[in-house]
């Protein structure tokens, strides 16, 4: 496990990825220029039927410090600040403008059996978050909470565990304050092909309803990967991403809804660029 067990949103991280990163039916362009004096560029954009919206953000880092401001399409700015205390300890300050309640304190801490993350609303009713996770080997096990103090009510209260290794991950998550179950597993079929089948499980306890989805990833090459998704909905996505030069990529995404035949398949490109 390295440092240290991954945080608790790492649980179950692996199977979620397969199923569902990168799919995209937008277009979508981005662009990061980093550079060696400690700042770095980011420029992205997104068409939306007939809508486009993006945001330009910069990170300079000096010392112990690093900061990211964001500037939308919607004259948002955002605006984080994270400072590293110690080796396994660091402090971050974030907020946006013009949205007043957007302040918060965000604490990390890495332990080699513990992994403890908070978050607290800078304003006079915030919201309080906890998340942590222990572990050991290949187990780790951990949970989340999130209380309103302007209601005095929880909003989040989970739990998970997993089990990993190289060539197969296994994770359980009680969700939505215990009204959920989500059961994934990952198993890698061939490492020379990079070839992974994944599936994943979700049971309501309140209404007895299952969904599931199952999916897989294939390299053809050393630069072009497949990947594929089926849900219980008949939906079945397939992507194909080529990595066209190092840390660039373009994905081409599509989505077809087997159940609705007048239905028109989806599309999605998106390009992301970094010289």
């Amino acid at each position: 496990m390295g440092n240290g067990p991954a945080p608790f949103s790492e649980i179950g991280r692996r199977a979620r990825d397969l199923l569902t990163k990168d799919y995209n039916y937008d277009q979508k362009f981005s662009l990061a220029i980093p550079s060696s004096t400690g700042m770095g560029f980011t420029a992205t954009g997104v068409k939306k039927d007939e809508i486009f919206i993006g945001d330009i953000s910069t990170q300079y880092k000096s010392g112990k410090t690093t900061v990211d401001v964001k500037v939308d399409t919607y004259s948002s700015v955002s605006t984080k600040v994270t400072y590293d205390w110690a080796p396994g300890t660091k402090a971050a300050i974030s907020f946006s403008v013009p949205d007043h309640k957007s302040g918060k304190l965000d604490v990390h801490y890495n332990h080699r059996h513990a992994v403890i993350n908070s978050s607290i609303g800078l304003h006079p009713s915030p919201l309080l978050e906890v998340a942590a996770a222990t572990g050991f080997n290949d187990l780790a096990v951990g949970g989340e909470i999130g209380f309103d103090t302007s209601t005095s009510s929880f909003t989040k209260c989970n739990a998970g565990i997993s089990f990993n290794k190289p060539d197969f991950s296994a994770a359980v998550i009680l969700a939505d304050k215990g009204q959920t179950v989500k059961a994934s597993y990952v198993h890698l079929v061939n490492p020379l092909t990079g070839t992974e089948v994944a599936a994943e499980m979700t049971h309501s306890l309140s209404g007895s309803e299952n969904t599931f989805s199952i999916g897989s990833i294939h390299k053809l090459d050393a630069f072009t990967s497949v990947k594929t998704r089926l849900s219980y909905s008949g939906k079945l996505a397939v992507l194909t991403q080529r990595e066209w030069r190092p840390k660039s990529f373009a994905t081409v995404s599509t989505e077809y809804d087997t159940k609705a035949a007048n239905a028109a398949p989806k599309f999605g490109l998106s390009i992301a660029f970094k010289p």
